[in-house]
């Protein structure tokens, strides 16, 4: 797949654009989103997606547009595991609802990035020394296996990570929210918010995930645009997922061990 240096750059400023006017609209108006406008914005994401997917189609044909639909909903799938934990993020910090949607959408911004930075290493080691995939494989059926035995538990705790332990401890921060501001003055002193907390936890935490969905993508298409594309569209929509589906992911009981079915398939197939 010959994808043009020019192509890359559309790509990627097209995406910043959509994500620049994404974190204006929010920042001026922080709210809690109603169904009709998740649905719209969720209808738009996917619809971009798929209209992305018959794209390639037309210039680089139907194996690879086959790759990315494969990619992009194999993310998605994935994505709706990190809900979960991004639901215990927001009862863990008390994060008022108006305030989730501005979190969110910083934290996936910096999920993005994070996620650019890992897609860029790992296509290169994987050109460089094949035998990785083995190591992808593995790792993916341990994913699996470990996915299918939580699946079981109803553990409702969330574990700060190291970086926001540390963060805590080593910057003092307000107990009260201020808007979606990361920084407040108080008593003279600047002082960060649990909004960056916050952010930074839904990031970071994000960045844990693909640690099992960017070997899962790279097993089903070796083209680095793709997995890139196919990750972006999948993030981009993760927000609306989010307030669409938050109330029911304590219903979703088998969603642990189908995600563990499909990881073990492609490290299987790895």
């Amino acid at each position: 797949m010959n994808v043009p240096t020019s192509v890359w750059v559309i790509t990627i400023a097209v995406m910043t654009v959509f994500l620049f006017v994404d974190v204006v609209v929010i920042a001026r108006r922080p709210h809690v989103p109603s169904m009709g406008e998740v649905g719209r914005h969720l209808a738009f994401f996917i619809g971009c997606a798929v209209l992305f997917g018959v794209m390639v189609w037309r210039v680089w044909g139907s194996r690879y547009a086959g790759e990315f639909y494969a990619g992009w909903l194999t993310e998605y799938s994935l994505s709706v595991d990190n809900l979960f934990v991004f639901l215990l993020i927001m009862n863990n910090f008390r994060v008022p609802v108006r305030l989730q949607q501005s979190a969110l959408l910083i934290g996936i911004v910096i999920a993005i990035v994070l996620r650019g930075i890992f897609i860029a290493l790992g296509a290169a080691v994987i050109n460089a020394y094949a035998w990785v995939f083995y190591i992808f494989g593995a790792f993916l059926v341990y994913t699996a296996v470990k996915l299918a035995r939580e699946g079981e538990s109803d553990d409702d705790h969330y574990e700060e990570n190291r970086l926001i332990a540390w963060v805590e401890k080593r910057f003092p921060a307000t107990k009260e929210y201020h808007g979606a501001r990361m920084f407040a003055r108080v008593d003279g002193k600047r002082l960060i918010t649990p909004m960056l907390i916050v952010i930074l936890a839904l990031g970071t935490t994000d960045l844990l995930f693909a640690l099992d969905s960017i070997p899962a993508i790279f097993g089903l298409t070796k083209e680095p645009y793709l997995v890139l594309t196919a990750n972006l569209f999948a993030l981009m929509g993760l927000r609306q997922l989010y307030f669409l589906i938050g109330g029911l992911l304590k219903r979703l009981v088998y969603l642990s061990i189908g995600l563990a079915v499909l990881l073990a398939f492609i490290g299987v197939k790895l």
